[in-house]
């Protein structure tokens, strides 16, 4: 193994854009189909994975939304979650800020406290048992009303102590940030910290809705900022982070190659750029494997690297305290390791 490659596996990482539904890996997709006895499509896992095979996002999006299906018990979202904390925990994931679609599930008569209690039940043994602290935001469809989000965001109120955030997902072209402006503006006045995803299929005027309308914290995907300099110079002025997720854009041919990649040429810009799995499980790889990918096809260092986990940790919803923990963890990685010990 290059001194590279186990600098990327040992180093303590910080993951902002996750949905914890598109954790769903395919053998436990079918485990649960099972268990619950839902019928799904697939005779074997192997069917489910060669299923995970799609071009687009709205492809991804029909299979996603059908493998939520087999979701349909408080153990199932706390089995699901726990999977995902495990496995990034050997991964050495310290931090992570899960999204989840609360609409995906009480669309299909799932309660809404029967997903939220789940997952964060999970979350809660993550930290005494994993060591991977967390917090939870919830998204909106975009593909539905936002009559429909105002629905999702008056459950969500009784929850505020479990929920720091609220998000704007699912499919992009077609549905503007404007289209939810006055739901974040409520979720903003309760006090949830808000995000949205932008620029990833949708235009580049997606992103400056999504600070203008929406005003959110940071811009999940952001990759179409690049080309608009003002909306770069912005962000950069700002320090808007943006929650990159480089195997997530080659599956989907937002990028066609990952030497095509635009992350180097975000940080190069003095772009707040973060790496992130976005759904894992569909899109090939989980935290560890991001990193290597693009630092393979875009030539990152060290000092690259820990630039975009500081990113991380900076753009995180943790408290001043808990950043500088993580602060000084990740600095005394960077002492002792055995690549920068040599390099």
């Amino acid at each position: 193994m290059s001194l590279l490659k186990k600098f990327i596996e040992d180093l303590p990482k910080v993951e902002l854009h996750l949905h914890i539904e598109g954790s769903l890996e395919p053998s436990h997709m079918f485990a649960l189909a099972q268990r619950n006895k839902i019928k799904i499509p697939f005779k074997t896992v192997d069917e489910v994975r060669k299923a995970y095979n799609f071009s687009n996002l709205q492809d991804f999006l029909d299979i996603y939304y059908e493998g939520m299906n087999v979701l349909q018990k408080e153990q199932d979202f706390y089995d699901l979650t726990w999977a995902y904390l495990d496995r990034v925990a050997k991964q050495n994931v310290a931090h992570a800020e899960i999204f989840f679609d609360p609409q995906g599930h009480t669309a299909r008569g799932v309660k809404f406290e029967t997903v939220l209690n789940g997952i964060c039940r999970a979350l809660e043994d993550g930290k005494a048992k994993l060591g991977v602290s967390s917090c939870l935001i919830m998204c909106f469809l975009r593909h539905l009303s936002e009559e429909e989000a105002f629905k999702t965001l008056g459950q969500a109120l009784p929850h505020k102590d479990k929920i720091a955030g609220v998000g704007l997902d699912s499919s992009e072209k077609g549905h503007p940030p404007s289209k939810f402006a006055r739901v974040f503006a409520l979720a903003r006045q309760e006090g949830f910290l808000t995000v949205a995803h932008a620029g990833e299929e949708g235009p580049p005027e997606y992103i400056w809705e999504a600070l203008d309308h929406l005003k959110v914290n940071r811009i999940d995907h952001g990759n179409r900022s690049l080309e608009d300099e003002k909306l770069v110079a912005r962000l950069v002025k700002e320090g808007t982070a943006l929650t990159v997720c480089p195997l997530s854009n080659l599956k989907l041919c937002v990028v066609r190659d990952m030497k095509q990649h635009p992350l180097r040429k975000m940080l190069d810009l003095g772009l707040k750029v973060t790496i992130n799995s976005d759904d894992p499980a569909y899109f090939g790889g989980y935290m560890n494997e991001n990193y290597k990918a693009v630092t393979a096809a875009l030539s990152l260092d060290k000092n690259l690297l820990l630039a975009v986990v500081r990113n991380s940790i900076e753009a995180s919803f943790l408290d001043h305290s808990a950043k500088a923990a993580l602060r000084s963890k990740l600095d005394n990685y960077a002492r002792i390791s055995e690549f920068g010990a040599r390099f």
